[in-house]
């Protein structure tokens, strides 16, 4: 697959950008967003899942993330193919449970929307983990 090498207008990049947190806290993505032929390789603590095409990556996460979350924090760094976005992720589980995740991925965006992921995730904090680091660790920001 060809990737695109043209700059974004910072508009366009922050209108993608925007279309994909929407999608990480609803899971539903926007018509556009991404290509029929996206790729995604997902990387997390011991493990790494790939996809290829709309259906399979729509599907990458909403089976690995069937929860609606927030996205609390993020910043995007435009890219001369796309963006990078660094984000913080919180939701609760079916019990009501609170989880947290902060991940970063570079996206490649081409004429029918982004046309590759590389995303990686610390792995998902339980309610346990949220509480352990919390008590043991002071950060300087937030």
């Amino acid at each position: 697959m060809a990737r695109p090498t043209t700059t974004r207008a910072p508009e366009v990049t922050a209108g993608i950008a925007a279309a994909l947190v929407r999608f990480l806290e609803t899971g539903t993505a926007d018509p556009g967003l991404f290509a029929p032929e996206v790729f995604c390789d997902f990387t997390r603590p011991t493990w790494r899942n790939q996809s290829a095409g709309r259906a399979a990556t729509l599907a990458l996460r909403t089976d690995n993330h069937p929860w609606p979350s927030r996205v609390t924090r993020h910043r995007v760094d435009p890219t001369d193919r796309g963006f990078v976005l660094e984000f913080e992720e919180e939701w609760a589980d079916d019990a009501g449970a609170p989880w947290y995740c902060r991940e970063i991925l570079r996206a490649d965006v081409g004429p029918e929307g982004i046309v590759e992921l590389a995303v990686y995730c610390t792995g998902d904090w339980d309610p346990a983990r949220i509480t352990e680091h919390a008590a043991a660790v002071d950060l300087i920001r937030p």
